[in-house]
């Protein structure tokens, strides 16, 4: 029996690898610096499980993969049936492979062969993997593979997200009691009511306080979030793919792998978390390197009227405002008036575009502005040529249709000639025309997801998978939006395939301005898709300032999508300045650290940026409703460095100016101020009392 401890970043585990059956975790968490084998080996003495009265009459593991046979009583990691047997491995590890960051292993039992994997990366992720292979003569049908880590006790709150169509990822926080508790979804997509992270906490804790472990499961399918906790045993957090009934069956020589799960411990709070995942994200070889575009989308200016004249009238005052890529959403294509027709016949609609996409394509390159397209490839309308043709193409049962949802159906990708009909045409549009960015959306659950007789999510979501890595490899230059009727698919699944995602369908700044703070939980700005929208929303029929919808639209990949062609030249010149400081700052934002802090002001929100090197720090002060306070309280500034000093300035251009004070506030009307970071961070300075729906954007720079 050996314990090792695996670490990064000030995080760690501490793994007891036993002479029979899997390991098990005894500590996820703080790092605790360098010990001795002796002081490791003694770890495990310390932390034996004693025989509690009426259990079990020997202690028991809580190992990497729980099952009733190591004596758990919770949700198993692995189940499943054998020959209509439950799987009750007896685990042996018969290899093994470790470094400092993590181990993989080779575990046997019974016919089933397991690969698992912990690693933690460069920013103290841990990314666990598990792969289940039948190495027998019997059939295996499994019930659940999941990544599971012990949980601190101290941990009592678990905060995680609920939503609909245009509220995405509405936070909501419970106490975790005993018991097995599951989140699962069964959208046959991440879906708008995805958890997001599971995090759980030390009571109270907020974006820059409290002990917190988190987990996301790298998957756009249906899922399951569990927590676990049993007078018995330890506490447990999890996650993995929710497999429906027969829908992984392993015949001999076959294996399942899990989705991805990625783990994460703070000590500082929200914030730490999403400083470990941003920084793990921006790491990748794929992450977006190059300065995030403004772009300019057509939907909400002009929706499925697509006519050149108009259009290119739209992209000649997107170029003069400074927009850098123009994107041509749904309309393009055959039959598409409406969203009752179309989808799946991919060709360029010759009764609007009777010359090809050619004439707008060279009009937005000709005034210095990229192209983009948009795309639904997974769905199809009945009344489409394409359904017409292949009507046994819809992924359904075979013995009735499924419900329509906005008119639409699913195809099944995970049919080789459906995948491949898709990837030629996708394929043909990328090659005829000089498109670098897709749009790429997906905009209905999957009910009766029904794949050649079995339950088919998965199967689908790893077809699509597959389908965009094989289009990323024929055209690597081109980007590609994850768009599914909004923010339905936000996951580290899809991301890997992706270059952005879109946050939310409705570009209400109010609405948005929550829904891009906790999509920021999971993502750094550069991934998260939002854009200025017109006067009027049409997802809630509020009317707000124009510069407040710049301010709201400030940290994220940004952009506009509305019909500016009608907006005033005053109006068009506040688009322009604010185009200009958003090119000014978007590598600030793009690379730096993302916090909040607590305003103890009710309705208003901080949303900042810090430079690596405390230079440099921007910082977005919401007013989304009216507060409690006349006067303002301080605004203390998260992240600066407390022994420098900073030059702190209100950015007109980016500031929504609707003020309620009698007086102006005196720092703010001269202009700027200068400040130690120690008094900003901890005492902080004196805000307007800002309207609703208006908000503050300050710079803060260091100074010699």
């Amino acid at each position: 029996m050996t314990v090792s401890r695996f670490h990064s970043a000030g995080s760690a585990l501490i793994v007891a690898f036993r002479e029979e059956g899997l390991p098990e975790v005894l500590h996820w968490g703080a790092d605790p610096g360098a010990v001795s084998a002796d002081a490791l080996a003694s770890l495990d003495v310390a932390m034996a499980r004693q025989v509690s009265a009426s259990a079990l009459d020997v202690p028991w593991p809580l190992t990497i993969l729980p099952t009733e046979r190591d004596g758990w009583s919770g949700r198993p990691g692995l189940a499943g049936t054998s020959d209509g047997a439950p799987l009750l491995p007896g685990w042996r590890v018969v290899a093994s492979e470790m470094d400092e960051h993590g181990f993989t292993l080779r575990a046997e039992a019974d016919g089933l062969v397991l690969n698992s994997g912990f690693r933690l990366d460069g920013a103290g992720v841990l990314r666990i993997d598990h792969r289940i292979e039948n190495s027998g003569t019997s059939t295996v049908g499994l019930a659940a593979l999941e990544a599971t880590l012990p949980l601190a006790e101290r941990a009592t709150e678990l905060l995680d997200f609920g939503g609909r169509w245009t509220r995405e990822r509405t936070p909501q926080r419970r106490g975790i009691v005993m018991g097995s508790h599951a989140r699962e979804s069964r959208r046959g997509r991440t879906g708008h009511d995805a958890p997001l992270i599971a995090i759980a906490g030390t009571p109270g804790f907020g974006d820059r306080n409290g002990e917190v472990w988190g987990v996301h499961l790298a998957w756009s399918g249906d899922a399951v979030y569990r927590t676990d906790r049993l007078p018995e045993g330890r506490s447990v957090l999890g996650a993995g793919e929710l497999l429906r009934p027969g829908e992984i069956v392993l015949a001999p020589g076959a294996s399942f792998a899990s989705p991805t799960a990625w783990f994460a411990w703070s000590d500082a709070g929200l914030d730490g978390i999403s400083s470990r995942f941003h920084s793990s994200l921006r790491a990748r070889a794929g992450h977006p390197q190059t300065d995030r575009p403004v772009v300019l989308n057509t939907w909400e200016a002009v929706y499925f009227a697509h006519d050149l004249g108009p259009l290119v009238a739209l992209a000649d005052a997107a170029a003069d405002i400074g927009v850098e890529r123009f994107v041509l959403d749904d309309g393009w294509f055959l039959g598409r008036r409406s969203d009752r027709a179309g989808l799946g016949d991919w060709l360029v609609d010759p009764a609007v575009w009777p010359d090809g996409l050619d004439a707008i394509v060279d009009h937005v390159r000709a005034r210095g502005m990229g192209f983009g397209l948009w795309v639904e490839p997974e769905m199809v309308n009945l009344d489409s040529d394409l359904a017409r043709a292949h009507p046994d193409w819809l992924l359904a049962p075979s013995g009735h249709r499924t419900r329509s949802w906005r008119n639409q159906y699913v195809l099944d990708v995970a049919r080789p000639e459906v995948a491949t009909w898709l990837l030629e045409r996708l394929d043909a549009l990328l090659s005829g025309y000089p498109i670098e960015y897709l749009k790429w959306d997906h905009n209905r659950d999957l009910l009766e997801a029904v794949h050649v007789g079995s339950a088919g999510v998965d199967a689908q979501t790893r077809a699509v998978y597959a389908l965009l890595d094989e289009l990323r490899r024929r055209h690597p230059s081109v980007e590609i939006e994850s768009c599914s009727s909004g923010g339905a698919r936000v996951d580290l699944g899809i991301l890997e395939r992706t270059d952005r995602v879109w946050a939310s369908d409705t570009n209400d700044p109010v609405e948005r301005s929550r829904i891009q703070r906790w999509t920021e939980l999971l993502l750094p700005p550069e991934l998260i898709g939002s854009h200025v929208g017109p006067a009027r929303a049409h997802t809630t029929d509020r009317v707000t300032d124009l510069r407040f919808r710049m301010a709201t639209t400030l940290f994220a990949s940004a952009g506009i999508e509305t019909d500016i062609t009608r907006f005033s030249a005053e109006e068009r010149d506040q688009l322009s300045a604010w185009i200009v400081e958003y090119k000014r700052l978007r590598e600030l934002m793009h690379t730096g650290e993302l916090v909040h802090g607590e305003t103890s002001d009710e309705g208003a929100v901080l949303t900042g940026v810090v430079s690596a090197d405390r230079a440099r720090a921007l910082y977005r002060l919401t007013r989304e409703s009216s507060g409690e306070w006349a006067v303002p309280p301080a605004l203390r500034l998260p992240g600066l460095d407390q022994t420098a000093t900073y030059r702190v300035r209100v950015l007109p251009a980016l500031t929504a100016a609707r003020f309620l004070d009698v007086e102006p506030v005196p720092w703010t009307a001269a202009g700027e101020v200068v400040l130690p970071g120690s008094l900003l961070s901890q005492v902080g300075v004196r805000t307007p009392l800002l309207a609703p729906a208006s908000a503050l954007v300050i710079e803060v720079e260091a100074v010699d």
